[in-house]
């Protein structure tokens, strides 16, 4: 266990977080979604709402504030989204900048080119978000 580091963050999602680059995307799934499909490295968070993990990933991730940060999945045509899931992402990450929906198809296309997907065990409906990282500052 180390000090400061949230406990929802396993050894394996923290080594994650580290070889990401500046610009490097990792997607934070819902229970449902295909994660091995669209990548190669994943990593499970069974039993773990995706806001849990957004929670324990921002005091360690810079969000890229030369484009939009957070991406989400927008709704199906004919389907509709329930905007308390993105307020709790955006509570969740302290976050109150724009979000970039995608179409579900271009949400996959980006989850193939993600350096990791963490498949958390969020039962939400469009429970997807993908966090773009940014330059951590130097203190």
């Amino acid at each position: 266990m180390l000090k400061g580091i949230s406990p929802v963050i396993s050894p394996d999602l923290l080594k994650i977080l580290a070889e990401m680059g500046h610009g490097d995307e990792i997607v934070i799934s819902d229970a449902h979604f295909p994660a091995h499909t669209f990548n190669e490295k994943v990593v499970r968070a069974d039993g773990l709402g995706a806001d849990a993990l957004l929670a324990g990933i921002i005091p360690l991730f810079e969000l890229d504030a030369y484009a939009v940060p957070v991406i989400m999945m927008e709704a199906v045509p004919g389907d509709t989204l329930d905007p308390a899931v993105e307020a709790k992402y955006r509570k969740a990450l302290g976050y109150d900048g724009q979000i970039e929906r995608v179409e579900r198809y271009a949400f996959y296309e980006r989850a193939k080119k993600a350096y990791a997907v963490v498949i958390s065990g969020e039962t939400a409906k469009y429970g997807n978000i993908i966090l773009k990282k940014g330059v951590t500052p130097i203190a």
